[in-house]
């Protein structure tokens, strides 16, 4: 691990850590990307333990409308003065939704920008953003327009787009609050702290369910094998991009962003008990830490009270029985997905998308079974030296170095497929 002497260097972050939250209304109206997946649902969990603090009024969802329905039903129980507006981006799944006419919601036609209208129509103070993908951006900027707490949960958001968010939210007085549990530790961290105080980030890793694994046996993993995450419970997406440790690189990029500290000072260590989420040393030495048991509601409602230590039912650490803290280096010769993004974040432009557009495009392709697990690698590593290069100034050059890279992603792809 480096040692970072010095002077820290530090640029505006869009998580102002020496500021203050905005004052924002109670009860606080949400709007919830993704609603159906693994972040939506322990989203719900935390408005059942705080009715009184927060209220949904936008959903969506891409094909899950039977959990939409079930959803909407609990909320009309918990909340029977609010019908949420609901989007569901998939037009048949939409279009069984529309025959539920009992259900209690207001549905929005499948117009294009389907998610930032229901942002931009919700009425809402905060965002939500549960998404998986390059699909996040357009909303969060959305969101950001509008002044809304955002509560950022999609990574890609930022990989994407670090830079126009950035924009966007000093132009329009909104807050990014991170719910990755690693990024929420720096930010429960660096609260009320000014930023030349910083010396480096340390981002922990679990090092996923491979992290032992011999290097000749990962490209006979099954997919099982893959989505069989030791500590986390997330979506098949995140769990093999955790494997991988490009979930790791992701958040490398997202930290740079969020909190304005150079690459260099922004270090992984592999902490498979997933206890210690994330550490951060200030100049004179001194490391803080913030520590918990692996549950992502509580990141989730740090971020959405802004920065509230509200009660939650969790469980509690046991310092005395519970694992040791042990750390290592990450292997970056068996996953290489960590050093391509954080070579990519540093590039700038287009790569960051590049680099995103070519994951997605080969982990959907591992899901599917088509291509083996070292195959991630290889397909993101080639897309990278042949795709799109060059900056990426605004919004509409972001999707078209994002649509050229995946078609020349599932090009490579098909010449590795089984």
């Amino acid at each position: 691990m480096k040692n970072n002497a010095g002077a820290p260097r530090t640029r505006a972050g869009l998580y102002l850590f020496d500021r203050p939250l905005k004052r924002r209304p109670s009860p606080l109206r949400l709007v919830l990307l993704g609603a159906t997946g693994s972040i939506g649902l322990q989203t719900l969990d935390v408005v059942r333990s705080h009715p009184d603090k927060l209220k949904v009024v936008g959903l969506s969802c891409r094909t899950q409308v039977d959990a939409m329905g079930r959803i909407l039903d609990e909320l009309h129980a918990l909340q029977p003065e609010i019908t949420p507006l609901v989007a569901v981006t998939e037009p048949a799944a939409r279009d069984r939704l529309a025959g539920r006419p009992d259900l209690p919601c207001r549905l929005l036609a499948g117009e294009p920008g389907l998610l930032p209208t229901l942002v931009r129509e919700a009425s809402a103070h905060c965002l939500v953003n549960g998404l998986v993908g390059a699909v996040g951006l357009e909303p969060t900027l959305a969101a950001a327009d509008l002044g809304l707490r955002i509560a950022l949960a999609n990574k890609e958001t930022l990989v994407m787009g670090g830079d126009l968010v950035a924009a966007a939210v000093a132009a329009g007085g909104a807050e990014v609050l991170p719910v990755d549990s690693e990024h929420a530790a720096i930010a429960q961290c660096l609260t009320g702290r000014p930023a030349h105080e910083v010396g480096r980030l340390i981002l922990t890793a679990s090092g996923g369910p491979f992290r032992t694994l011999p290097a000749e046996d990962l490209a006979h993993v099954s997919v099982q094998q893959v989505l069989d995450h030791p500590t986390w419970k997330m979506g098949p997406k995140i769990t093999v991009d955790s494997a991988t440790l490009m979930n790791k690189g992701l958040e490398v990029i997202e930290a740079h962003h969020l909190f304005g500290v150079a690459y260099d000072r922004i270090d992984v260590v592999v902490h498979p008990g997933s206890i210690v989420h994330s550490l951060v040393e200030f100049v004179d030495g001194a490391v803080l830490a913030q520590l918990g048991t692996p549950d992502m509601r509580v990141p989730l409602q740090y971020a959405i009270s802004g920065q509230a230590h509200w009660p939650l039912g969790t469980d509690r650490l046991d310092l005395i029985g519970g694992p040791d803290l042990h750390f290592e280096a990450p292997d970056t010769d068996r996953f290489p997905c960590l050093a391509l993004a954080r070579s990519a974040g540093a590039a700038g432009g287009a790569a960051p998308v590049v680099l995103n557009a070519a994951n997605e495009v080969a982990v959907a392709a591992l899901l599917a079974g088509r291509i083996g697990f070292t195959d991630i690698g290889a397909a993101v590593a080639e897309t990278l030296a042949r795709g799109p290069q060059g900056p990426v100034p605004d919004l509409e050059s972001v999707l078209e170095a994002d649509r050229l890279a995946r078609d020349l992603a599932a090009e490579i792809i098909a010449g590795l497929a089984r």
